[in-house]
């Protein structure tokens, strides 16, 4: 097994909170039946989550992601992912610590998960009142 695979292995036993987080989420086809697998190598990476049906990573990025070498490691990670064929999509960890709701719905809109309408409904004294008779 090549060093790659063994840090990916324990990056899997060693997952953050908000990777934990998420994964409860997208695991075991928890997500609209769509297979998510975690810490998985690619090339010379290792992605944090990957559909490969749908050819879309996700990443959960904390603070050293803002560093200026970070951050032009992961734009050439992305590119390079990106000629493979794959969407990589990126989500702080305050974005996970505080709107996980919001973090599910960005994730329907990138698989183009068809969500039922909200219903709303007029708020009383907006409209003429009418009454039903029996």
């Amino acid at each position: 097994m090549n060093k790659l695979t063994l840090n990916a292995r324990n990056l899997r036993k060693n997952m953050t909170t908000q990777e934990r987080k998420l994964w409860n989420i997208i695991k075991n086809k928890q997500f609209y039946n769509y297979k998510f697998l975690r810490q998985y190598v690619i090339g010379g990476y290792i992605v944090d989550f990957i559909c490969r049906e749908e050819k879309i990573i996700v990443e959960i990025d904390g603070g050293q992601h803002n560093q200026n070498e970070n951050i032009k490691y992961d734009k050439n990670r992305n590119k390079y992912l990106e000629n493979l064929g794959y969407k990589v999509v990126r989500f702080w960890n305050n974005e996970i610590d505080d709107n996980i709701e919001g973090v599910y719905r960005k994730l329907q809109e990138i698989f183009m998960i068809k969500t039922a309408p909200t219903l709303t409904l007029p708020r009383k004294g907006r409209y003429e009142k009418t009454s039903i008779k029996k």
